[in-house]
């Protein structure tokens, strides 16, 4: 405790990291006080009522925790970030089969910042016509009593306001990656979690009842589920590389032995924010049109989270992202080209083509296991409500929201640690894992 409280001195110690985390503060409190501005021509107070009445579940209660609330609430910033992602999403697959994707990839500096204007671009285009879906769902049911303007009026509004705001938070996110400290994206969208579990948490004490013992199980299963997630997270194959020795004048030169670690989640997060994505465009398009039967049926199979169906597809699409996204993000042949040029070779293999073979089959075998438990993840919140468990607790016990926030907690106490390194002070980890990773991963 006593190394705790001292870390936290440390950061307050270092002038650039004290003010970068008040910067990201104040930009994430503007983020929060934003989810709470109603859309124009809604009566908030009748919303509220009739989302009372209508409860919380399905997939517009799950959507809502990533957006803050605002969603339910026909907030400004009801679509939050997620058209980014999708845009994010779109890109990067492109970058796997489209040519021109991939020599912008190829191009550095410049191309990174192209593909970043590409990816601005192709949030607002999504946000539009996902602003016109979210609009006609408003205006469809009991929702439309709260309408209080021209059906139309209200849809022009809608978009423009929808698509300011979506824009508006993805250059808030921009500026706590730049200015900041953290990924200000995945910042965004833990502090809209987070925000829903004090609710979830009280209301699934009030569901239980006296039942302090139930209550007890259900706390000791999401902390086991949590630790679980931070050792996958955190776990990785280390591959000794040895180092050739080289003479220059009187200076010996090399011969140590050093590790190439291979993560067993190599692909972090996005696997589940991937398969997330593509389960939600069925209940997209469906939402366009609320009066066609099939289109109903077909949208409220995919808003069935809890489906036995729902979970088995899920949780192969998982992991199939899961080894899509490590294919695309790491690269065995450009890992043993690095290493051949520097003198480096795995002990027992040879430089070039069977390192890269070598790593190859290494990340195949980690990745399936680490696929697997992700899938497991991703699936487990769907167990937890057929159990019983409250759906806005259930989704703290793993799917996106669990994952989210500890890889975001895990990179952003990174970056203070390093930070704090690089100015001679003691981090949160003296003799923990997460420098041991940062150290290991050095010649990545």
């Amino acid at each position: 405790m006593a190394g705790f409280a001292e870390s936290i001195r440390n950061i307050w110690s270092v002038q650039e990291l004290r003010e970068r985390i008040l910067y990201t503060l104040g930009l994430l409190i503007i983020y929060r006080l934003g989810t709470h501005v109603t859309l124009p021509g809604v009566d908030a107070a009748a919303l509220t009522q009739i989302r009372a009445q209508e409860g919380g579940g399905g997939l517009f209660g799950f959507l809502d925790m990533f957006v803050g609330g605002a969603f339910k609430q026909a907030g400004i910033f009801a679509l939050g970030i997620m058209p980014y992602i999708t845009a994010s999403i779109i890109i990067q697959l492109m970058g796997a089969v489209v040519p021109y994707f991939q020599k912008l990839q190829r191009e550095g500096e410049e191309g990174r910042r192209r593909i970043t204007q590409l990816t601005r671009y192709g949030t607002i285009g999504i946000t539009a016509l996902q602003s016109i879906g979210y609009a006609i769902n408003l205006l469809a049911g009991a929702t439309g009593r709260a309408v209080v303007i021209n059906s139309t009026l209200f849809t022009i509004t809608t978009v423009i306001v929808l698509t300011a705001g979506t824009a508006f938070v993805m250059w808030l996110g921009e500026r706590i990656s730049e200015d900041g400290i953290g990924n200000g994206i995945s910042l965004i969208i833990m502090i809209g979690i987070i925000a829903f579990l004090p609710q979830a948490l009280m209301n699934e004490v009030s569901l239980i009842g006296d039942n302090i013992f139930i209550l007890l199980v259900e706390l000791g299963i999401w902390v086991l589920v949590t630790g679980s997630v931070v050792l996958i997270s955190q776990g990785m194959r280390r591959i000794p590389v040895q180092y050739a020795k080289r003479v220059t004048g009187r200076k010996v030169q090399g011969g140590t032995t050093q590790y190439l670690p291979l993560r067993v989640n190599a692909a972090g997060v996005m696997p589940i924010i991937f398969a997330q994505s593509i389960m939600f465009i069925p209940s997209t398009i469906a939402s366009f049109f609320p009066n066609n039967t099939t289109m109903q049926q077909i949208g409220g199979w995919f808003s069935n989270i809890d489906g036995i169906g729902y979970s088995i597809f899920f949780f192969f699409v998982v992991v199939f992202f899961t080894y899509f996204y490590t294919a695309i993000t790491v690269n065995p042949q450009e890992m043993a080209d690095t290493m051949k040029r520097q003198g480096g070779f795995i002990p027992g293999i040879r430089p070039g083509k069977q390192t890269s073979e070598f790593i190859d089959t290494i990340l195949t075998r980690i990745t399936l296991p680490g696929s697997i438990f992700l899938g497991l993840v991703a699936i487990f919140p769907a167990f937890a409500m057929r159990a019983g468990v409250s759906q806005g607790f259930a989704m703290f016990y793993g799917g996106t929201s669990l994952l989210i926030l500890v890889q975001v907690t895990l990179d952003t106490l990174q970056q203070i640690e390093s930070h704090l390194l690089m100015r001679h002070y003691d981090g949160f980890m003296k003799s923990g894992k997460m420098r041991s990773r940062r150290q290991g991963m050095g010649g990545m």
